[in-house]
């Protein structure tokens, strides 16, 4: 198995105003060591509205941690009216942008097409696509997990080159587990994202498969962190809740201290 460095995101969603951004970003800085920083890649993903002063206090205090956005369009410039372009972001320093969210896929329709338009953009524009999927508890129910979770990692590879595959990041969150405060088991956890990697191994090959990262999301929190991140094909967590405080964000980080 590769040497995979894990990386844990915090995603706002609609959370903090400017200020709050830049007051939480210090907050988590203070917090974070230098062992934190060798052992485990941070990305944070604010609002639109929040990025440029959020990577003015990145660089002028030289946190290292990796600016991230929530999702961005898949053309370069054009008539979209409220949509922004993956150059916009990559000019304010973003390197992660999170594609395919399942609020994104269920609340404002996005398909796996676009969702495979958005993965080549954030490519073409130099940055780093995590690539969200998951299942809804109908699903799960009905043992159809397994086939939607590759579905739609299969579609939002579509045409993505075996070498960009290697340095992305995969997300898995099941739906049901999102905002819910349930979260699947390490063991269910664990299934799925090697469903995830055994998908990217049958597109691809196995130096891809073993070496691109695959988050767990879906109520990560301090307690839970450490046994989901023990998991052979777990490498980092998505995480929704528990990042907009400092304090259970930065545990998240060091889950390695809590076993």
């Amino acid at each position: 198995m590769a040497d995979r460095k894990p990386i844990i995101s915090g995603n706002w969603k609609m959370h903090n105003n400017h200020l709050e951004a830049i007051q939480l970003v210090q907050q988590l800085s203070y917090k974070l060591t230098k062992e934190d920083i060798k052992a485990v890649d941070i990305t944070i993903h604010p609002p639109f509205t929040d990025i440029r002063s959020v990577q003015t206090v990145l660089e002028a205090d030289k946190i290292p941690v990796g600016l991230g956005a929530q999702n961005c369009h898949w053309e370069e410039k054009g008539a979209f009216t409220g949509e922004i372009a993956p150059g916009m972001l990559s000019k304010l320093s973003v390197k992660f942008v999170i594609v395919g969210h399942s609020e994104r896929r269920q609340l404002f329709g996005e398909t796996d097409e676009m969702i495979n338009n958005k993965v080549k953009a954030v490519l073409k524009a130099e940055m780093t696509p995590i690539l969200a999927c998951g299942e809804t508890l109908e699903e799960r129910e009905a043992d159809e997990a397994v086939a939607k979770v590759s579905g739609q990692v299969k579609a939002g590879l579509a045409g993505v080159k075996a070498d960009q595959v290697a340095e992305m990041v995969i997300a898995y969150e099941p739906i049901w587990a999102i905002g819910t405060g349930e979260t699947a088991s390490p063991e269910d956890a664990q299934q799925m994202c090697k469903t995830v990697r055994d998908t990217v191994r049958d597109l691809y090959n196995d130096a891809t498969a073993d070496s691109v990262r695959i988050q767990y999301g879906g109520s990560v929190k301090p307690a839970n962190a450490p046994e989901l991140m023990a998991q052979p094909d777990i490498d980092g967590a998505l995480v929704g809740g528990a990042c907009l405080d400092a304090d259970d964000f930065h545990r998240v980080i060091a889950f390695r201290d809590a076993g």
